[in-house]
């Protein structure tokens, strides 16, 4: 029995046409044309991504599943029986690339366990994209993912990135949750010494992108940035 492929496609990283032009390449329009089973971080989001797409197809006949952080890893297993079978899956992000602070690398890693084919799509990754454009340490860098929840966990943490960012070198790239952008800055700007280095990356390819470095001493000294529930990368060196 041959089995199906595993394709990550991107999707946009904002919700402006400009981020569906950025992901819609030949190859990802041809898999999105052919592909009837979908893996997504959430269903509506893939749904209305499908249709934005403009490959004329019936929505309603596609099947869809969900993998998130709220997935059992006992269903995970569940999610490659259309592989299994031959047919080919399309895995969605609800936002980038799958797979990248993302819950469908844990899909990945199964079908690697299992021999099943793995194929990435090219796309925009928010990540990078802000490291780009920071004009940090593109050589050396390291992605943290999120920050502790808890203030005094999060300062801590914190402190701890500033000094191997300091140390080594190394741009430390990180995320949050947009309803705590504003703490996180906040915190950031109490902690940190005055000449470390801070990336704000908000809203990336999207109407109101802002990306902008300063030192903490600048930062203090200038007005916040709008970043309150917007999607936002944090970079320190």
């Amino acid at each position: 029995m041959k089995y199906g492929i595993l394709y990550m496609v991107p999707s946009p990283i904002s919700d402006s046409m400009a981020g569906m032009k950025d992901v819609l390449t030949e190859r990802v329009r041809h898999v999105l044309s052919t592909v009837d089973h979908f893996v997504a971080e959430d269903i509506r989001s893939a749904r209305r991504f499908v249709s934005k797409a403009g490959l004329g197809r019936d929505i309603s006949a596609l099947c869809f599943t969900e993998l998130n952080e709220h997935t059992a890893p006992e269903q995970i297993d569940a999610l490659a029986g259309p592989l299994l079978d031959g047919h080919d899956v399309a895995m969605i992000s609800e936002a980038g690339l799958p797979g990248i602070a993302d819950p469908g690398a844990e899909l990945a890693a199964l079908c690697h366990r299992k021999g099943i084919r793995v194929v990435p799509l090219s796309g925009p990754s928010s990540i990078f994209m802000a490291l780009m454009a920071s004009g940090l340490n593109g050589q050396s860098f390291a992605f943290n993912g999120y920050l502790p929840v808890k203030p005094p966990e999060r300062v801590k943490a914190i402190r701890r990135l500033e000094q191997r960012a300091c140390g080594e070198r190394q741009s430390q790239i990180f995320i949050e949750t947009p309803y705590r952008n504003i703490k996180v800055l906040e915190d950031l700007l109490s902690a940190c010494r005055p000449g470390t280095l801070l990336t704000v990356a908000c809203d990336i390819s999207g109407p109101s992108e802002f990306i902008v470095t300063r030192t903490i001493a600048g930062w203090r000294e200038s007005p916040k940035p709008e970043i309150h529930k917007k999607p936002t990368v944090f970079i320190l060196l």
